[in-house]
């Protein structure tokens, strides 16, 4: 894809998804239902934990405290996850397209004092900063970094690339990236949706790891929706 098209497509997701924000935003973050209370979205955040993180320790955490690890989410939404992920772990920073999701974010999680809330470009982890975009500092190292329902609405296989990419960039050597893409056959992807977004094969996994200095050491669920990546930074 050209650089001019994913300009144009990163400004259709930060519009659809704004107005998907305006619109129903827990809806359309988790469509299992039309309607929300506080209790059951929060509720849904902790069971993915639960299903993605808890049964996972041995791989995320290394060894090391969960209290002492600074995380990253990306695609964090209004925070149904981030929340649970900051009952967990000692540091937790979310990212997200929208700014309409990050102001709901920031609201619904303003007693968290440990969850940083940004609004980054779409395709890696330049955040916006008095209107700039900046990479985060440095000096900033995460210990594990999370996706889950969000490379799913992306149709372009470079935006999630540049996300891979940068995503090592910032992760401690020998550190998790768990996450989780399309990986049914099936569905039809036109270039300028925010909704359906490409299909990834084992092969097409395997390549990107390779491409992006991780080694894809576990998958599962080639072939289904929920297609899971386990990819590991490999130490220099």
């Amino acid at each position: 894809m050209a650089e001019s098209d994913i300009g144009k497509q990163l400004k259709r997701m930060r519009e659809d998804w704004d107005r998907r924000a305006r619109e129903n935003a827990r809806h359309y973050i988790a469509t299992g239902q039309e309607q929300w209370s506080d209790e059951e979205f929060y509720g849904s955040g902790e069971a993915t934990v639960r299903e993605q993180i808890l049964n996972d320790l041995t791989n995320i955490c290394q060894g090391k405290d969960p209290k002492d690890m600074t995380v990253l989410e990306i695609g964090c939404g209004t925070g149904r996850v981030t929340r649970a992920l900051a009952n967990l772990f000692g540091a937790v920073y979310g990212v997200d397209i929208s700014a309409e999701m990050v102001s709901q974010a920031r609201k619904g999680l303003a007693g968290l004092p440990n969850v940083h809330i940004h609004r980054n470009n779409g395709r890696d982890l330049c955040v916006l900063r008095r209107r700039w975009w900046s990479p985060f500092a440095a000096k900033l190292q995460f210990d594990f970094a999370f996706s889950f329902i969000v490379f799913q609405h992306i149709a372009s296989t470079a935006i999630i690339e540049s996300y891979v990419r940068d995503v090592n960039r910032m992760l401690r050597p020998g550190a998790l990236f768990k996450f989780q893409v399309q990986g049914s056959p099936s569905v039809e992807v036109e270039q300028d949706d925010t909704w359906v977004g490409v299909s990834f094969t084992e092969g097409d996994a395997r390549a990107m790891a390779d491409r992006c200095r991780f080694e894809m050491r576990y998958n599962h669920g080639a072939g289904d929706q929920f297609y899971w990546l386990w990819f590991f930074k490999k130490s220099e």
